[in-house]
């Protein structure tokens, strides 16, 4: 190849690798993946998790769209969203850790709404495999329940945040209880695992949430719970 062909070609391979790195370029798209790993959702329900309006929202998914990070099923009347594949998730979570090592910036946002999580017990992923294996731990998934039943950790009891308090008592006290959500940084979990704890319950809370789990091909499920 001579080094002008060569030099065309190298410019348009980086020109299409650009489309990704672009398409995550904004705050809001990455918000919008963070969700889609959870379950699929509708530009509605997409607009109202993330306090934006539906047009922008859209706009934001047809990048996403554009760079097939992103697809889309027509269900009647709604099209609902989805991760094109497993990898844009993947992809996220390295910008992720990522960050988390690089930028001193995120710690100070955690620490700002968050606080000191160091007086806050937290257990990591293959720590919890192992205790689930032994029988010895309630999973207490505090997501949605449309993210529950798109996949959890098996096992795992369905509690949304919003309904903890009335439904205390159908959790167990005399087993430790890991509460998990979204991801390292939803704050349900925390303020989860600080309730049960104000209750006189034995809490942690998981590093992780359940994209991270599912990634690491931890065993998972999907449906209501029985019962359910």
């Amino acid at each position: 190849m001579d080094p002008h062909r060569k030099s065309v070609f190298k410019a348009r391979l980086f020109i299409e690798f650009a489309r990704i790195g672009k398409a995550l370029g904004s705050r809001h798209r990455l918000q919008l993946i963070e969700l889609l790993a959870q379950a699929e959702r509708t530009v509605e329900q997409l607009a109202k998790d993330i306090g934006s309006p539906v047009a922008n929202v859209s706009q934001h998914l047809q990048v996403l769209r554009a760079a097939r990070l992103v697809s889309v099923r027509r269900d009647g009347l709604y099209a609902r969203y989805s991760l094109a594949d497993p990898r844009v998730f993947r992809v996220w979570q390295a910008m992720r850790n990522l960050g988390q090592t690089r930028l001193a910036e995120i710690d100070a946002v955690v620490a700002d709404y968050l606080g000191d999580r160091g007086g806050m017990e937290a257990v990591d992923a293959p720590e919890l495999r192992r205790r689930l294996r032994d029988g010895d731990v309630t999973v207490l998934d505090v997501r949605p329940q449309v993210e529950y039943e798109a996949g959890h950790i098996r096992g795992a009891q369905n509690v949304p945040f919003d309904e903890l308090t009335r439904r205390l008592r159908d959790l167990p006290r005399g087993v430790e209880i890991v509460a998990y959500c979204r991801g390292p940084y939803c704050v349900f979990a925390d303020e989860a695992v600080a309730r049960l704890v104000a209750e006189g319950y034995r809490a942690r809370r998981l590093t992780e949430g359940f994209p991270d789990w599912r990634s690491r091909g931890f065993p998972v499920e999907t449906g209501a719970a029985p019962g359910g």
